[in-house]
């Protein structure tokens, strides 16, 4: 049984997004990790090939700026780690997410123990997002609980929409013109976090990344070059909790190096109207009113 990881990354440096720690994170439990690396201008490449690791090869990308509706282009680089997976599973781990060590032993026993099980298909893993520091979660509504990240190697998977997850399709025909809708991996709960760093930035990186985020979504028609001088404002979050727990050991240096202090000035939170009517609800009874669910959970599985 082999495992391929893979990620895809483009000027991570620039970005500010920890995706040294994200491969490190994963790679004691992977055979192989496929490191699809877009035309960086920062040292992103050489910072991957300096980890010195024989699993880890490297495919160079150029992003085609074309591909800016509803982040198809984060999909296109996904499906490139896909097809040059060689593994039985495949762990896709994204520059801003990082597994903590902790729980690889666990991933690692559940890999083995469903490999033969044909009804498994994959897992679903819960997502912690660090909001503003290393401190804080971002615990509303507007975030995913859980995603697939985990899965058996099958030519039919593909990402779906943009890499947020996956699904199968018959035809790549479909999959391109949109024609098909996929169908929706079977998986199973694992309970091993995916620490999600995405909105632990400087403020001036975090104002670059959403600028060109909403660029790669066809939202703005021109991304920023590089940082521009107008801050962030965390505050503007809906709400977030302290976290309590422990880091990954990966984080180490990075949360050492974390400069901003963040605490939640709740006077400037701007909610959605909607989220802030359900929230409430949902804080009582414990449960995601109508949550988007891009899986079918199988339950009774031994």
């Amino acid at each position: 049984m082999k495992i391929s990881g893979y990620g895809y990354v483009r000027n991570g440096f620039q970005y500010g997004v920890p995706f040294l720690e994200s491969i490190q994170s994963v790679l004691p439990i992977c055979d192989e990790f496929i490191a699809v690396v877009g035309d960086s201008t920062d040292g992103t490449r050489e910072a991957i090939e300096n980890l010195n690791s024989p699993k880890i090869k490297i495919i160079d990308t150029i992003w085609d700026d074309n591909l800016k509706q509803h982040g198809k282009i984060f999909a296109q680089q996904s499906n490139i780690g896909l097809d040059h997976v060689t593994g039985d599973w495949v762990f896709h781990i994204q520059a801003d997410e990082v597994v903590h060590e902790n729980d690889l032993p666990k991933i690692l026993e559940n890999i083995k123990k469903y490999n033969d099980n044909p009804l498994v298909e994959g897992f679903l893993q819960p997502f912690l997002h660090f909001w503003g520091d290393y401190n804080h979660i971002r615990n509303s509504r507007a975030v995913h609980k859980n995603e697939i990240r985990i899965f058996k190697n099958n030519p039919e998977i593909r990402s779906y929409i943009d890499s947020q997850g996956f699904r199968k399709f018959k035809s790549n025909e479909g999959y391109a013109n949109g024609s098909d809708r996929g169908e929706k991996l079977k998986v199973l709960r694992l309970d091993a976090p995916i620490y999600h760093y995405n909105s632990v930035r400087s403020t001036k990186k975090m104002t670059l990344k959403a600028n060109n985020f909403q660029y790669y979504y066809g939202q703005k028609d021109q991304k920023l070059a590089e940082a521009p001088k107008e801050e962030y404002n965390y505050h503007t979050v809906d709400r977030v909790g302290k976290f309590l727990g422990t880091h990954p050991k990966v984080m180490t240096q990075a949360i050492a190096n974390h400069d901003f202090v963040f605490e939640h000035d709740k006077s400037q939170a701007i909610w959605d109207k909607k989220d802030k009517l359900v929230q409430p609800l949902e804080d009582l009874l414990k449960i995601r009113i109508g949550e988007y669910k891009n899986y079918i959970l199988l339950k009774n599985i031994k």
